[in-house]
Parts: structure tokens; sequence; C-alpha cells
């Protein structure tokens, strides 16, 4: 399985976001249609909302990654 940490710059990430942005996805509109398709688990839930707010803490899994998301700096 594939593990990436990913540093928050802000107070949060939208969920579409972070997928386009650890290269899990290759555009918004890939993201949008993989988490509509119920392929996106976060914190081990089933997650069907594209602009779900990710804080540090939280670890969202798809395709057999695994994307904790933390604090930045």
């Amino acid at each position: 399985m594939l593990l990436i940490d990913f540093e928050l710059r802000g107070e949060y990430i939208t969920l579409d976001r972070l997928l386009k942005a650890t290269g899990l996805a290759d555009s918004g509109g890939e993201a949008k249609a993989m988490v509509a398709a119920g392929k996106v688990q976060v914190n081990g839930q089933e997650e069907l909302r594209k602009t779900c707010k990710l804080r540090p803490g939280q670890v969202v899994q798809v395709h057999g990654a695994r994307v904790r998301v933390i604090a930045g700096a």
C-alpha cells in the first residue's frame, strides 16, 4: 500500500483538491468522479461529499493508497 503524508498549509483542504494534489487523480474532474463513485474513504468511512473539508489527523484511502493529512509548519 502506498503511504503518503500530506502537509496541510491552511486550516483545511477539500477532498477533491487533496486527491489532485497528491497525484491520486489526474484532474479535478477525475477526483470528483472517484468520490461520486464511492471509491474514497475518509477515516474508514465511505465519503460521497466531493468538497468534504479535511483537517490534520484525518486519513483518506483510495485505490490502495493511504493519505494522512498532517499539520504544516
